[in-house]
Parts: structure tokens; C-alpha cells; sequence
């Protein structure tokens, strides 16, 4: 059982949740019967050894071990539970600043995702970042651990953790062989040939690893593999993984014999990269690349022109109907200046028959490329009207004999005309028939974006964006701001700082102003043409006879209609008066009569000001 533990510790201690394991191994150990004093101390040692590796492992929970370890020791003998505490607390300490840093570095990381092949999506592409986040993060060496064994062991196991759930992404497989192979090497620089050895095998392991399970057709971990392995000098691996790849059925192996030729010339010799030439020939899956990169190594590599220029012959005759091999060919002998062979080349191709008119278009542009380099006008235009007769052939070409005219003089990315130009003489169009329109389609297409939207950023009518008032969505509008359905535009920058420092509205319960009465009364006032001249005190107690005379009703005109049983006072929460709206009416004044004067028949009684008018009562004050 205990080794069980012991197991189970080595391949998932180190998570950030193994407190559970950890106490159950220790509570196992504690419960173990012991007989006899030597069975009785290695008990005690080996609960001992498991709280000491468990209080240095960055855990939650890792407190409730070092108290329970604490216990642990003072019920053996205390004098000895003080030394070891003095001795494993800096350890602790350190593990317990991990474990919070540990916890915030995998928030986010959802250990339950399934191992699916990329796709792509939002989730997937935060899931791979927080786990590349963790690695580096482990690799940082947050513990600051001298050992670099236990270093090495956590960053695998933050890696074996990322592969349970992005086991389909061949770039985690890689850098964590990676990683093992670089600890090896750091090892070997040591002087630690032993560990080096352990950590190159446990490389080797993940390389196959990743190249038996679900990336087994992933051609990537194949060649790391291989070329990991060859670092080794152990050719006789490299040949196995190299044909493993060939023995899969439904996967191409042009790319594989291209890398086995490679490998085959550096290792071997010329010889053996012939020899695979030769398996890669003999497999009808393979297509023209094989001959391209043998005509290649033999040219570089042997320096034997001879050699190149059969396998070039030997390709034409299997690929006769292939223009991008062609094109290879062509490339090869511009290289070595041979013009001769080059026209006859081009001659041997274009007039063969092996090739139907869309798929000419590339050579015959390589050709009139050929003539306007080396070859003198007559013989430009006569091969301008040779492809303009085949070219005629497909609808892209009829009646553009101007855009056709265009690759005459182009050179690389430079072009006789502008883009709005070349567009409008249809050659973008010519280009869409190119096996590989993109090389200047796309910066023809760039070019155009950015004239567009230089163009678009002068023509377009824009607002003045200093005069707008940004809206701010609410469900409640204060007073005095502009409120609209959905929200409201704030008050300007003034009114909104002296609304923050008066007392909101809701503590304020009079008296209340009725404006309209009051801006009324204003209008109807007669004041004199001269300012009456100060007093003694400086305040002239008959500016206030105006004041004193203003009398309030308690009612409008159109109230009096109500009952009075509906007209009857309400009071607030806090005792005050709440009436109906109040309104100034002018007194007994020569000259003037209000809508509601006494001369009309009302009662004085009604036109007595309130008791708690606090606005009257502090005039009054004043005014003695």
C-alpha cells in the first residue's frame, strides 16, 4: 500500500490539490501497526520523511500539514519538534508563498477540457495561453530551488498536465522534448553524465510518445525526432522513424524522402541519398518535389552538372504535364547561364502539346521574361504574339492585348502603370489565371487598401466631435440633467461640480416657490427710476414695505373649484406642511389690483401668510 502512495505521489504530488493524498498517506502511515522499538522508529521516520516533503511542496492547505507535522513532532518529544521547526520553517514558508502564487497563476485553467484537434475558437485559444503562462511560470523557478532535477520534474509535470488536455497540438509534444533534451545538455556541461543520460532517454521517450498516439501522421514530430536522435549519432533510430513515416498508407511521402535524402548525405554519404532516390522513385505516391531536390543535392553537393541534368530529363519525362516542375527546371538552368538549353527547354515544353492553354500561362510569362532579358526586340515581340495566340484561347485573355502587354515591362514588383490603371486595363484579372497570382496580386491589393483609405479618410464628412455630449445610459435622471428614453446627457462641467458639493434635492421640504406667480409678480412691479439714498445703518427699512405687503394664497384659480375637504393640508414625514402650490398676491397697493384683491370680494382671513413662513419671519428680523 505504501508503495501505492509512493506512486501516486511521484505523478501528481505536485499539484496544486494533492492535500488530500498527502494527508491520507500520512494518516495510513500513522495507523500502521508497529512491533517493537525498531519497527516503532522506522514508523516514526517514515511519517517524519512524507510531512517534510509534503511541508516544502507549494499545495492548498499546505498550514493544516505543517500544523498536523508540529503535532506530530511534539507528541514524539518537544525538544526535537522545536529543532525541526526551526529547521523546516524557511522551507514551509517558502512553499506557502508559492502555493498562493501557484493558485493565481491556473486561475482560469479548465483542467476538464477535452483533447480535441485545434480548432481555433476563442475558448480553446485563452485555454492554450494560460497553460503556456503556467509553464513559463514554472520555468521562472517561483520555488528558487537550487536542485535542477526537482526544477526539471515540475516544469514535465506542468507540461504532462497541458498534454492532458491539448494533446493534439504538436508544438507542446516538441517543446517539452525540448526542454528535456536542453536540461540533458546542461548536464552534459556539467559533468553529470549520469543524469544527462536519464533526461536524454526520458526525451527520446516523449518523441515516442508523441509519435505513437494521436499526432502518429504529424510529420513535424517525425523529422524533431529524427534529427534529435542523429544529434545522438544513433543512425540506425533515425532510419526506423524515418520509414515508420513511409508505412503509413495515406500520407504523402514526398516530404519524408526529401528529409531521408538529407539525412541519408549527411550521415551516410551521397551514396545512401541516391539509394533513397531511388526507393522514393519506385513509389508511385511520390510526386516531382523528389527529383527537384535530388537534381539540387547533386548539383551543390557532388558539383556534377551532368548528374543534375538527368534527373531534371528524368522528371520531365514522368511529369511532361506539370508546369510547376517545369518551372524548377527552368530555374536550374537560368541559374547556370545556359541560354541555349533554356530556349530549348522552353521550346520543348510549349510546343509539345502536354499542356493545355491554362496551364501554359506561368511558362509562357517565364519565356517573354527569358527574351526581355537577354534576347533583342525582335525577338520579344515575336514571342509576345506566339502567347497572345494561345493566350486568346481563354476568356480571361480576350480582348486585353494591352494588359498582356504590361509583363513586358514589369520587373519584380514594379510595374509600368498605376493601380487603378492596371485594373482598369484588366490585367488583375490576367493574373487570376497564374498558378501563383498572389506574389503581386497581394501587394497590388495592399497598395490599393491603404490609397483607398487614405482617399476615403479626405472624402468622408465627419462631425465635430468637440460638441458632443457623451450619453450615459440610467434608469433614474437627477434633476437638471436632459433626460431622453434609455438614458440621460449629463449637465455640463459646472453644474455638475456645484451639484456635488449643495445637498441633494430629497433633503430639502421648503418652502416651496411657485415660479410662474412669482415671475408674474415681477413683471407687474413699478420700480422707481433712482435708487433710494442709504441710511446711516446703510439698509433703508422701506425697502422692505414692498416685501411686507406680498401676501400668500394658499390656492390658485383653479383650485377654487375643488371641495375643500380635497383642499385640506398634507404634512410630510417630518411634520411640515406640504399645500397646494403657493402664489404671491399683491396687497392693498394704489394703482394696483391683483386677480384675487380683497376689492373683488375675497376675504382678508385668506390671504394671512402661514405661521411657519421662515422666509417672512427672518425678513422681519432683519428689518428691526
Amino acid at each position: 500500500m505504501a508503495q501505492s502512495y509512493d506512486f501516486a505521489l511521484e505523478k501528481i504530488g505536485m499539484d496544486i490539490q494533492s492535500f488530500s493524498i498527502w494527508n491520507e498517506y500520512t494518516t495510513f502511515l500513522k495507523q500502521v501497526e508497529a512491533v517493537g522499538q525498531y519497527a516503532e522508529n522506522q514508523r516514526i521516520s517514515a511519517v517524519r520523511k512524507v510531512y517534510q516533503k509534503a511541508v516544502m511542496t507549494p499545495m492548498i492547505s499546505v498550514e493544516t500539514l505543517w500544523k498536523d507535522y508540529i503535532a506530530f513532532e511534539n507528541g514524539i518529544n518537544p525538544i526535537i519538534a522545536e529543532k525541526m521547526s526551526m529547521e523546516r520553517s524557511r522551507d514551509y514558508m517558502n512553499a506557502r508563498r508559492v502555493a498562493k502564487e501557484y493558485e493565481a497563476i491556473t486561475r482560469g485553467l479548465n483542467r476538464n477540457y477535452p483533447s480535441i484537434p485545434p480548432t481555433g475558437s476563442n475558448e480553446e485559444s485563452k485555454q492554450v495561453s494560460l497553460w503556456k503562462k503556467y509553464i513559463a511560470w514554472e520555468k521562472a523557478n517561483p520555488l528558487r530551488t537550487e536542485d535542477p532535477t526537482v526544477l526539471a520534474r515540475r516544469i514535465m509535470f506542468a507540461y504532462e498536465q497541458c498534454l492532458l488536455c491539448l494533446g493534439h497540438h504538436p508544438d507542446v509534444w516538441y517543446e517539452a522534448a525540448l526542454f528535456l533534451e536542453n536540461t540533458a545538455k546542461t548536464f552534459t556541461e556539467k559533468g553529470d553524465n549520469n543524469s544527462a543520460k536519464v533526461f536524454f532517454e526520458e526525451a527520446a521517450l516523449m518523441y515516442e510518445r508523441a509519435t505513437s498516439g494521436v499526432l502518429n501522421k504529424n510529420l513535424l514530430l517525425y523529422f524533431s525526432y529524427a534529427d534529435f536522435e542523429e544529434g545522438r549519432m544513433k543512425y540506425e533510430k533515425v532510419h526506423s522513424t524515418y520509414q515508420k513515416i513511409l508505412d503509413i498508407e495515406d500520407v504523402d511521402p514526398t516530404l519524408a524522402f526529401v528529409q531521408y535524402m538529407k539525412f541519408a548525405r549527411r550521415a551516410e554519404g551521397i551514396k545512401s541519398a541516391r539509394s533513397i532516390f531511388k526507393k522514393a522513385r519506385e513509389d508511385p505516391r511520390s510526386k516531382y518535389h523528389i527529383y527537384v531536390a535530388a537534381a539540387l543535392m547533386e548539383y551543390y553537393c557532388s558539383k556534377d552538372q551532368n548528374i543534375a541534368f538527368r534527373i531534371f530529363e528524368l522528371g520531365l519525362k514522368k511529369f511532361p504535364d506539370d508546369p510547376e516542375f517545369t518551372m524548377c527546371y527552368l530555374d536550374y538552368l537560368s541559374h547556370l547561364n545556359e541560354d541555349n538549353n533554356t530556349r530549348v527547354l522552353f521550346e520543348r515544353v510549349l510546343t509539345s502539346g502536354n499542356l493545355p492553354a491554362e496551364k501554359s500561362v506561368d511558362i509562357w510569362n517565364k519565356f517573354l521574361e527569358f527574351e526581355s532579358n537577354i534576347g533583342d526586340l525582335s525577338s520579344i515581340i515575336k514571342i509576345e504574339k506566339r502567347r497572345s495566340s494561345v493566350l486568346n484561347q481563354l476568356k480571361e485573355f480576350e480582348g486585353k492585348e494591352t494588359a498582356q502587354i504590361v509583363d513586358r515591362y514589369k520587373f519584380l514588383d514594379l510595374f509600368p502603370c498605376s493601380t487603378y490603371e492596371l485594373k482598369a486595363i484588366g490585367y488583375t484579372d490576367v493574373l487570376s489565371v497564374s498558378s501563383n497570382p498572389n506574389k503581386i496580386i497581394l501587394p497590388l491589393m495592399n497598395s490599393d487598401h491603404v490609397d483607398d483609405h487614405e482617399e476615403n479618410e479626405d472624402k468622408i464628412c465627419r462631425p465635430d466631435f468637440s460638441q458632443m455630449v457623451p450619453f450615459k445610459p440610467k434608469m433614474d435622471a437627477y434633476p437638471g440633467e436632459h433626460f431622453i428614453p434609455g438614458g440621460s446627457f449629463p449637465m455640463p462641467p459646472a453644474a455638475t461640480h456645484l451639484a456635488s458639493i449643495i445637498p441633494p434635492a430629497i433633503y430639502f421640504h421648503g418652502p416651496f416657490v411657485a415660479v410662474d406667480p412669482l415671475m408674474d409678480l415681477f413683471r407687474r412691479l413699478q420700480l422707481p427710476d433712482a435708487a433710494p439714498p442709504p441710511t446711516g445703518d446703510g439698509v433703508d427699512p422701506n425697502q422692505f414695505e414692498l416685501a411686507k405687503s406680498v401676501h400668500w394664497v394658499m390656492h390658485t384659480e383653479k383650485e377654487e373649484e375643488v371641495p375643500d375637504r380635497e383642499r385640506e393640508p398634507h404634512f410630510n414625514n417630518f411634520g411640515r406642511r406640504r399645500g397646494n402650490k403657493r402664489r404671491f398676491q399683491r396687497g392693498h397697493q394704489p394703482g394696483f389690483h391683483g386677480p384675487d384683491s380683497e376689492e373683488e370680494g375675497g376675504e382678508s382671513n385668506s390671504f394671512l401668510p402661514p405661521q411657519n413662513d421662515i422666509y417672512r419671519s427672518r425678513q422681519q428680523k432683519r428689518v428691526k
